[in-house]
């Protein structure tokens, strides 16, 4: 079930909204709190019935894990929380990344064994992230957990639960439990309406228009100004789609007054790669640093070490993103571009702002290039068509409207900085915040002529 599908706005949306607030209106806490679970379990299966057994098991599993660990004597509870991440990390491997293993095995000795073509269940990227935060914060007694159906909930709560963000705990337990949050709020309804249209329309008209040239472009293109429309277009599509879906998450939780953490902020203002990654899936970027960067020694083992820390850590997040060797090679040159900041910071010499903004930028588009490309010939077509090296030939019309469009996008995302939207939009109930509302939800659904999934739902 997709965010942005009918059945979705009109059907199961309401009903979940509706049921939740009636049993809390007349104080049945727990029976609401089973409600929003089973409505969870219910989006969930709604892709593929067989996984909910698994999502189940893993959720129990982990609860259990984490009362384990939270309860054991001293010299046990390091062994629990390694026992743990093991399986939870083999879980994750076996449908993610075992015919990737077998096809390298093959390939490197000559083998041929066969192929399993596991179907990825959906999800599990985030919900086992989710699940391994959870145990580190039981290990370091920043979480407990009594309550099977309170776990359960914080695992599956549905607008997070397939593409983030990636949550924790300590921060989203209390939210269910104060009994503020289970009276109805206009206040958040509006709120919640206002970054749900804005990222319904992010989606629809914006990311899925964006595509079309993209996929296009990635496909065919060769020489200078169509590998840079075709990589400009999806490194907006992308953007657009995820912060879209995320945008859409923190809105319908804000239906049900809670507060998901934000994930973006205005990446492509990054002045640097470092800080590309405070802007860009900062809820994922969090997890990398709190629990592989500074588990593995961070910078209190010296700079050298810090540098190696930091490359090991990009390499497990590119990793983390997909069964493919462009994705090693992605999240690497993230791992080493800040490597090279870390150690130009040290030795080098202040660079402008304006100058540090475009190698930022121009960086993080050649690495989308890798990050898009299903083969390193693709990859290498592209980024030689970027270069200059297949020519610069005159482009059709077509092209140059597109050009002319991203750099209006591009200069929009650069201007604008969405993260101050709360203090730039009259949220208070007014006839201008309706329009806007409305018009966004009108004039997306106008763009329905296909329903399409979001980007991370792959991975």
């Amino acid at each position: 079930m997709l965010f942005n599908s009918y059945l979705f706005m009109f059907g199961f949306l309401p009903v979940v909204l509706g049921g939740y607030f009636i049993l809390n209106r007349f104080r049945l806490l727990f029976y609401a709190k089973v409600w929003l679970t089973l409505a969870s379990l219910v989006f969930y299966g709604y892709w593929n019935l067989k996984y909910v057994p698994l999502i189940l098991l893993s959720i129990l599993f982990n609860y259990a894990m984490g009362h384990f660990i939270h309860t054991a004597s001293a010299g046990r509870r390091r062994p629990l929380l390694i026992f743990s991440l093991i399986a939870n990390i083999l879980l994750l491997g076996y449908y993610k990344y075992t015919d990737f293993f077998i096809e390298n095995w093959n390939g490197l000795t000559g083998s041929n064994l066969p192929l399993h073509h596991l179907i990825l269940p959906l999800g599990i990227s985030f919900f086992t992230f989710t699940q391994i935060a959870y145990l580190v914060d039981a290990y370091r007694n920043q979480a407990r957990e009594y309550s099977l159906v309170n776990y359960t909930l914080f695992v599956t709560f549905f607008p997070h639960l397939i593409s983030g963000p990636i949550l924790h705990h300590k921060d989203m337990m209390p939210q269910f439990d104060k009994l503020r949050n289970k009276v109805w709020n206009w206040n958040n309804v509006r709120k919640g309406i206002l970054l749900f249209s804005i990222g319904l329309g992010k989606k629809v008209i914006l990311a899925d228009t964006l595509a079309g040239y993209a996929d296009n472009g990635f496909a065919t293109a060769a020489h200078f100004i169509d590998s840079w429309v075709a990589v400009l277009s999806y490194t907006l599509q992308l953007y657009y789609d995820f912060s879209g879906y995320t945008d859409m998450a923190i809105g319908i939780a804000l239906l049900f007054n809670i507060r998901l953490p934000q994930n973006f902020n205005a990446p492509y203002r990054a002045l640097s790669i470092r800080d590309f990654w405070r802007r860009w899936h900062i809820t994922l970027s969090h997890f990398l640093r709190d629990y592989i960067y500074i588990p593995l020694g961070g910078n209190r083992k010296g700079f050298w070490i810090s540098i190696r820390n930091v490359v090991i850590t990009f390499l497990i997040g590119g990793f983390w993103h997909g069964a493919g060797w462009m994705f090693i090679l992605w999240g690497l040159l993230h791992g080493v571009g800040q490597a090279v900041e870390k150690i130009w910071g040290r030795w080098g010499f202040p660079l402008p702002k304006w100058f540090s903004w475009l190698l930022t930028f121009i960086f993080v588009n050649i690495t989308w290039v890798l990050f898009r490309s299903e083969q390193l010939s693709q990859a290498i077509r592209l980024l030689k068509g970027m270069s200059g090296l297949n020519g610069i030939s005159l482009p059709s019309i077509g092209t140059l409207k597109w050009a002319i469009l991203l750099i209006l996008i591009l200069l929009t995302i650069i201007l604008w900085n969405p993260r101050h939207i709360w203090n730039k939009c009259n949220l208070q109930y007014s006839r201008k915040t309706a329009f806007i509302m409305a018009f966004i939800i009108v004039f997306s659904l106008l763009f329905f002529n296909r329903i399409t999934t979001f980007l991370y739902f792959n991975f």
